[in-house]
């Protein structure tokens, strides 16, 4: 079980944990395996309409990894949820236990007169996981935890496969990624209180030792992708 997962019953009443999550949850490192690093842009481009689009990444906790595509230009929505499975078994307690078929997920919203989908994987690769772990990101493992694309046609079948295949020819990598593409799965989102918890939870344990570095990486090496402030899922009232 993840360490994370040992306060799922705190987190469901209030989540701001203060004292008790530091005696919880100790400080874990971000990044096991693989740092973040700037990776080159995809040869294979998506060729999409104009308009919204929507694509779903998972890559561990989804908490990190809604965090960095909240902060990314082009983004217009960033919902932390679960794919893979059944809308039967998409909440929090019956996927932590490892065998729905769900991974924690996110659906991106974006304009691919800002950024295509093919750059979104480029900023997913690079800085919102450790695409060579199994079942497993940081301190969190089971296949809720899988890194995995969500493909929502098949156009971005096509550019996830190529940029996968590209990553490793050119040995990105000490190992070969492992984020599989998952067609076909519908996206449920999450309860409210996993929504923006990055934003609003950044001294939260958890966060400050393996989601803040991501954020952290986006800002160092995309700064021209990174927006001054996130789009949120809850935002306050105008």
């Amino acid at each position: 079980m993840a360490l994370r997962d040992t306060i799922r019953p705190v987190l469901g009443a209030a989540l701001g944990l203060g004292l008790a999550a530091a005696v919880l949850l100790p400080r874990l490192p971000a990044f096991a395996e693989e740092a973040p690093r700037r990776l080159p842009e995809a040869v294979t481009r998506a060729a999409e309409q104009p308009g919204p689009h929507v694509a779903v990444f998972a890559g561990g906790c989804f908490w990190g990894v809604q965090g960095v595509f909240q902060h990314v230009r082009g983004v217009s929505s960033a919902v932390s949820g679960y794919a893979g499975g059944t809308r039967a078994e998409a909440d929090y307690r019956t996927v932590s236990g490892g065998g729905t078929g769900h991974a924690e997920a996110v659906a991106v919203t974006y304009d691919p007169a800002l950024i295509r989908y093919d750059e979104l994987l480029r900023i997913f690769f690079s800085v919102a996981l450790d695409p060579t772990q199994v079942d497993r990101q940081g301190p969190d493992s089971g296949r809720q935890y899988r890194s995995a694309l969500f493909p929502q046609d098949a156009d971005q079948a096509q550019v996830a496969r190529a940029y996968i295949a590209q990553l490793d020819a050119a040995k990105a990598y000490a190992r070969p990624v492992a984020t599989r593409i998952e067609p076909g799965a519908v996206f449920y989102p999450a309860e409210g209180y996993h929504q923006d918890f990055m934003a609003l939870h950044p001294g939260h344990p958890y966060i400050a030792a393996n989601d803040a570095p991501k954020l952290e990486a986006l800002r160092a090496l995309f700064p021209e992708r990174t927006a001054p402030q996130p789009v949120l899922v809850n935002r306050p009232p105008a």
